[in-house]
């Protein structure tokens, strides 16, 4: 899937956020990009979903796995396409387990999906939950990584798209400086 469909698809579907916002992190941004809004529409999920998984079609995937809540879709979507099993990881009292009888095979190879990383650390603690459960993790497929790729988890990282995150600590933040907007924590984690 080429750069230039999926930063069509981000302004298309009003993903990429432009304003001052508290990322996870606590680090403040002017952008913000909300996958979900593009997940939203099944054709852009299945059109994705076949961009991440034409990434890993010959890795012989066995289980496809993602965090909740960012990855369920695009996981799903991609295990489909794989014709591989699907998982998703939530947090439960601060760390990333399986629930609801999810089981994780033996030796099973698995890719970790997920829509958009910056830092990468939900990504680092499925990694580290698979590898608990004597999983193979045989890489990491994102969406949208803000991090440029200099992440390293290991194991092989692709995306469909990259674009660099600029952000500030609180104290340095020229947006607070202003005073002209107020910071606002988008998604669905709490700040670390």
């Amino acid at each position: 899937m080429e750069a230039e469909r999926v930063a069509f698809i981000l302004k298309e579907t009003e993903a990429l956020l432009e304003g001052h916002f508290i990322l996870t992190s606590g680090r403040h941004s002017n952008q913000y990009m909300q996958c979900a809004k593009i997940l939203q529409y099944p054709e852009y999920a299945e059109e994705m979903g076949k961009g991440i998984a034409d990434l890993y079609a010959d890795e012989n995937i066995d289980v496809v796995i993602g965090p909740a809540t960012g990855g369920i879709i695009l996981a799903y979507e991609v295990a489909r396409l794989l014709k591989a099993r699907n998982l998703f990881a939530e947090r439960e009292a601060g760390k990333m387990v399986l629930r609801r009888g999810f089981t994780l095979p033996k030796d099973a190879r698995v890719l970790v999906v997920e829509d958009v990383i910056t830092t990468g650390g939900t990504v680092q603690e499925v990694i580290d939950l698979v590898n608990s459960l004597n999983g193979h993790v045989v890489g990491v497929a994102v969406l949208v990584d803000r991090g440029m790729g200099v992440v390293d988890f290991g194991v092989p990282h692709k995306s469909l798209y990259t674009s660099k995150v600029i952000s500030w600590s609180p104290d340095e933040c020229p947006l607070c400086k202003e005073g002209k907007t107020p910071a606002v924590k988008p998604g669905s984690r709490g700040l670390r």
